[in-house]
């Protein structure tokens, strides 16, 4: 099968990945100044508000940032896989029980709830990459609610995370394959024995919580990026393979060796289907369906080597795949793809699983630069794609199939963020590029530089940088919904029924059943109550503490001296702490959350008498 001149070697391609950020084909006006920025509509003043949230991951801080745009300006860090002694987050029950005993993840793609294609502003999904595990993020309270996992069979889901349009399933596909169930199997036996595979969650819908609903078993490649299809393709979902080589070692070379990976096409609704007519085994607790044994559920589309992201337009017609070293997207026709189906209009199988005929199913290829990874989209059929050797953003027309603008970016840029960009109505105005690299841009901080955030209008023909904002790493993959969606509380409403919670210090007491101690208190502007709590060595304490401040914005934390003992409580909220008092002797305890104008005061003593 022959995919045209596109071929670019493996050692060119190494080449230009060593030098990126350098290499620029295209040159753009430098980015503007504040003055521009405060014309444009970046700017935006003290006391006035962004028009839209961007949620970026943190990679292996293992956190979610809150990002307002057009300002730039960084809202809220979200703790989720990581504990967060700045608000508490590891150190309450509550938290401490998600988190599992795991002390941080690899937080990578950030997929807000959907309604009909559209960001509906409930809950956020995040993947851990380290330690295949999924959480949903409370988009009421902006705190992590759910993690689940690790979730059996599959390691390291990249290629995740997604929702469906209807969120009623968050995915993950696995980026390493290994045998499934936890079993050991020697490399040498890595074709036969290992497999990748997609696990799908169910998620409730009043509570967006998840479980593990099915899983599917794929062939041992490792999978990278994902999209759900929109519209007309809404029961489909496509990833980006790479080393169908099934290589094990210098994967750099070994798994760039075919002249195509795949695009795997995946029917979620047949695969649903499929459960439901009980055509699964059970491995590890969970239904296991393989798609080689039931007809309809997996297709392959031939896609250049080495392939990165994979994106479905608004109308989902077009889905567009990026070849690393290759300097074209393919874009195919969803059409083309089901009538290929139809008349199963092959070119045979791979690994048990139809490979579809690509001419059949190819519209076009695009030249649009070194290094394409991710795209994005505006309205009206633009495409805006991030170019990583050529430290620079393609815009171009679905239909037309060429580029009509490029913007030079600081640098080497891998995911975009456009307003609404990944839904079926975008909006167009802003994208964001997520750049690696800094370099130059910012004050030096020793040898770890910042990563680095551009913001590009692209309301006009001509793209323009116009503000940019360091962060800290990795800011791997964003969504920017408008803020007006995004209805968040500001207090916990008072709930006299609340297991364990007290409104009234006369209600505050210590109780003691054998060697457990367990505090029911309260904090409120200047005082905890009670303050002071007499233990003995070896007691377990446990504290339910309710913050009764109904004003927003009336934190209190509740910190320890040499106890490791740090939560933050919100106003109206209980939170849970449990310890053992293994440490004899007189220890302050105090709220650790400027709250007023006496918090110096806000203080008692955790007495811990010794052993005799």
């Amino acid at each position: 099968m022959k995919l045209g001149k596109w071929y670019v070697p493996v050692a060119l391609g190494v080449i230009l990945g060593l030098v990126a950020g350098s290499i620029v084909s295209y040159v753009s006006p430098a980015p503007t100044t504040e003055g521009e920025q405060a014309v444009s509509g970046a700017f935006v003043p003290p006391g006035k508000k962004d028009e839209y949230y961007m949620f970026a991951s943190g990679g292996h801080s293992g956190q979610v940032y809150v990002i307002g745009i057009p300002s730039m300006r960084r809202i809220r860090t979200i703790p989720v896989f990581s504990r967060d002694s700045a608000t508490g987050y590891g150190w309450d029950e509550e938290s401490k029980k998600m988190l599992g005993g795991y002390t941080w993840g690899d937080l990578h793609h950030p997929a807000l709830s959907e309604t009909d294609g559209e960001y509906d502003g409930r809950f956020l999904y995040v993947n851990d990459n380290a330690n295949n595990r999924a959480a949903m993020i409370d988009l009421k309270t902006f705190t992590t609610k759910q993690i689940l996992g690790p979730i059996p069979n599959i390691m390291g889901p990249h290629s995740a995370a997604f929702v469906t349009p209807n969120t009623e399933y968050f995915m993950m596909a696995t980026r390493f394959s290994v045998p499934m169930g936890g079993k050991y199997a020697p490399l040498d036996k890595y074709s036969k024995e290992y497999h990748g595979a997609l696990s799908a969650q169910k998620i409730d819908q009043k509570t967006g919580k998840m479980k593990v609903a099915w899983q599917l078993k794929l062939p041992p490649w490792n999978y990278d990026l994902s999209d759900a299809g929109k519209k007309i393709s809404g029961d489909w979902a496509f990833f980006t393979t790479y080393n169908t080589e099934e290589a094990t070692e210098l994967l750099e070379i070994n798994a760039s060796a075919n002249e195509t990976d795949y695009l795997v096409a995946i029917n979620w609704k047949k695969a649903e289907q499929a459960v439901k007519d009980k055509k699964f085994e059970v491995i590890n607790g969970v239904k296991v369906v393989d798609p080689t044994k039931v007809k309809g559920i997996a297709y392959l589309i031939p896609l250049p080597k080495s392939p990165h992201g994979v994106d479905v337009s608004p109308d989902g017609r077009w889905i567009v795949g990026s070849g690393k070293l290759d300097p074209t997207v393919t874009v195919y026709d969803f059409k083309k793809f089901i009538k290929a189906i139809e008349k199963e209009d092959f070119s045979g199988t791979k690994k048990g699983l139809p490979v579809v005929n690509f001419e059949s199913v190819k519209e076009a290829t695009v030249k649009v630069g070194l290094g394409p990874l991710h795209t994005q989209f505006g309205p009206d059929g633009y495409a805006y794609t991030t170019l990583f050797v050529e430290s620079a953003v393609a815009k171009w027309k679905l239909g037309e199939w060429k580029v009509l603008d490029k913007v030079t970016v600081h640098y080497s840029p891998g995911h975009s963020s456009a307003a609404e960009g990944d839904t079926v109505s975008p909006d167009g105005k802003y994208l964001v590029a997520l750049n690696k690299l800094s370099k130059d841009r910012h004050l030096s901080v020793g040898p770890s530089h910042p990563e680095n955030m551009q913001l590009i209008d692209i309301s006009g023909d001509k793209m323009k940088v116009i503000n940019e904002a360091p962060i800290d790493p990795e800011p791997h993959y964003a969504q920017m919904v408008k803020a007006d969606k995004i209805k968040p509380i500001l207090k916990y409403e008072k709930d006299e029924k609340r297991p364990h919670s007290v409104w009234k210090k006369e209600d505050v007491r210590i109780e003691r059943e054998g060697n457990h101690v367990t505090v029911h208190g309260l904090a409120v502007w200047t005082r905890f109550y009670p303050d002071k709590i007499e233990v003995n060595e070896g007691d377990k304490v446990t504290i339910y503490l309710t913050n009764i401040d109904l004003d927003q914005d009336i934190t209190h934390g509740f910190a320890i001296n040499l106890y490791d003992i740090d939560v933050e409580v919100q106003p109206g909220e209980t939170k849970k702490i449990e310890f053992v008092a293994d440490k004899p002797g007189v220890y302050p305890f105090y709220c650790s959350n400027f709250c007023s104008a006496l918090h110096q005061e806000m203080q008692g003593y955790l007495l811990v008498k010794p052993k005799k």
